[in-house]
């Protein structure tokens, strides 16, 4: 696969700093005077890894899938923002595309619900949305407050939550065949690793409690319980991380990272960061139905001062949705109030740069991140590692490329398991049974990986990790 000629950047138009040079982007104007907010820089735009974009947070969207076994597509999403088809159309993409090549179909229209805007449109004006004056003596509304939606405005549509997350979305299917297999692997003297991973590693969320059930029901065990008696390592983490399903298994790191001494903050931030508004609903659900007690509750108890405030205006799930239109007034004032709160000032407020990333969609990070370094000619990633340190300098930095691009955001968080002195296998296992769900983004993060790093994400895997072990990552990353 060539990535030749990615990342040239417009003519006249200034270069980006610190990321490679990028080409014209899908859907931008003829070459001539930039029009509009520059590309991110070292972003491609979201989902042109190789395969149809991604959905939030590594935490993929889908719909109910087939039958259980490899699908002849693949097998996700329907939901949420931009990069996924209403439910009535089919999530199945037919074929991979060239890294960085556009998405399939014509561009969209500006200010469709569409996660973010096509490249060069940014200045004109969606119709009908131009922003309605308060009466006369009206209170001001708060910094930071969504628009008001003038008459005839499109419909802003909630995010469905993703697949796993709705009680719901449990699949209707015979899973008895996986359902013996799984017992046969473990019955008697032995155990068949490969057959586990040849049965697990691709299960869509929704199979994973069906075949829990059917287990149950079946066999009269526990599945998890069968599996802790029979593996163990890394190999039995993996495992279990996958039989918990999405949801569960974020309830599981959540109260990992607040039990005990200290507090886990990475991965607080793999679970929590970038959700859409009704995941982050399903997981203080889950969370307060498994321990009794409340998770933001549990986050005061842990936390403290800004760190504190931040995770409480996430847990809030007042994000603006992706089917949000986004407003070019509402971005330049976001992108004014950001420059005024770090590099404008001495001594950055983390707490207004908190209140305008932890409350806009993906898509208007996206727009606020590229109008930024139009008109600062500094990315604004570079500016909060500037201006910030510790968590916070790593939470903000998150945020930014999960809205700039998750794929990216996801083959950096990888590589960071395993540079340095030792594996951090935990968290590598962790952030790759999250990203696995999906497996259009599992083939992204692949994509952005190789284009950063310039080497293969499954022979980097590979050289860091050995036996059963190496092969569940693998299969999931596959």
């Amino acid at each position: 696969m060539s990535y030749q000629g990615y990342g040239q950047p417009p003519p006249n138009q200034f270069p980006p700093q610190g990321y490679p040079p990028q080409q014209q982007p899908y859907g931008a104007p003829p070459p001539g005077p930039p029009q509009g907010y520059g590309q991110p820089q070292g972003y491609p735009p979201q989902g042109q890894y190789g395969q149809p974009p991604p959905q939030q947070h590594g935490y993929p969207h889908q719909q109910p899938p087939p039958p259980h076994g490899p699908p002849s597509h693949s097998p996700y999403p329907q939901q949420h923002q931009q990069p996924y088809p209403p439910p009535t159309h089919s999530p199945y993409p037919q074929q991979q595309q060239p890294y960085g090549a556009p998405p399939p179909g014509p561009p969209q229209g500006y200010g469709q619900p569409q996660g973010y805007p096509p490249q060069g449109q940014y200045n004109q004006y969606p119709p009908q949305q131009h922003q309605q004056q308060p009466p006369y003596g009206a209170p001001a509304a708060p910094y930071g407050a969504p628009l008001p939606q003038p008459y005839g405005a499109p419909q802003i549509m909630p995010t469905p939550p993703s697949p796993g997350y709705d009680p719901n979305q449990i699949a209707h299917i015979d899973m008895s065949g996986a359902a013996d297999a799984l017992r046969k692997a473990m019955k008697g003297f032995g155990t068949d690793e490969s057959a586990l991973i040849r049965i697990l590693a691709h299960m869509p969320p929704q199979e994973i409690q069906a075949v829990k059930q059917t287990y149950q029901q079946r066999h009269r065990r526990s599945l998890e319980s069968d599996v802790k008696d029979e593996v163990s390592g890394y190999f039995e983490f993996a495992l279990l991380a996958i039989l918990r399903g999405p949801l569960q298994q974020d309830v599981w790191c959540l109260n990992d990272a607040l039990k005990g001494a200290g507090t886990k903050e990475a991965l607080l931030d793999d679970v929590l960061i970038g959700r859409s508004n009704a995941d982050i609903r399903a997981i203080k659900t889950a969370y307060q139905q498994t321990y009794r007690r409340s998770l933001e509750s549990d986050v005061k108890a842990d936390l403290s001062a800004k760190t504190e405030r931040m995770y409480s205006m996430i847990l809030a799930a007042s994000r603006q949705e992706e089917s949000a239109p986004v407003h070019p007034q509402s971005v330049d004032a976001d992108v004014t109030e950001l420059h005024r709160a770090t590099e404008g000032k001495t001594g950055a407020e983390a707490l207004t740069v908190c209140s305008i990333l932890t409350n806009r969609s993906d898509g208007q990070i996206r727009a606020i991140a590229q109008a930024y370094e139009h008109k600062y000619r500094r990315a604004l990633e570079t500016v909060i590692k500037n201006d910030f340190a510790g968590h916070m300098e790593d939470a903000l930095v998150r945020m930014v490329r999960t809205g700039a691009d998750k794929a990216m955001r996801d083959a950096i968080a990888l590589e960071e398991c395993m540079s340095g002195p030792g594996t951090k296998d935990e968290r590598l296992t962790t952030r790759i049974v999250a990203a696995h769900w999906d497996r259009a983004h599992a083939g992204q993060v692949r994509g952005a990986y190789k284009h950063r790093y310039k080497k293969d994400l499954i022979s980097r895997i590979k050289g860091e990790t050995s036996g059963d072990y190496e092969r569940i990552l693998v299969a999931m990353m596959e």
